[in-house]
């Protein structure tokens, strides 16, 4: 069950209940990976509304990591999804403010 005051969020990939959060060491990885200098500049890229497909998979990736999961993220892009691209961005959205925004 996710705890919401940790940031946690739940999600069904590949027909499976997860659990993902961004802790900071998924927002460092993110950073990394996105090229990002910093959270601050994380964030507004996010803020600007434009997702790629590398995007959506690199944050569900670090989500999946920081709830202590071990997927890849060539495991999180042959996931399925039901709605698949809308409901990434969805996912993706909502684990965001879940990490950025304080409940």
């Amino acid at each position: 069950m996710p705890n919401p005051q940790r940031g946690e969020i739940e999600a069904v990939l590949d027909g499976r209940s997860r659990t993902l959060c961004l802790t900071l060491g998924a927002l460092a990885e993110l950073e990394t990976t996105l090229a990002s200098p910093d959270l601050m500049t994380l964030a507004e890229r996010f803020e600007t509304g434009h997702l790629s497909a590398r995007d959506a998979i690199a944050v569900i990736g670090a989500g999946l990591r920081g709830a202590g999961g071990s997927d890849t993220d060539a495991d999180v892009a042959a996931m399925r999804l039901d709605g698949a691209a809308v409901s990434a961005i969805a996912l993706v959205a909502a684990l965001l403010k879940a990490a950025f925004e304080t409940p």
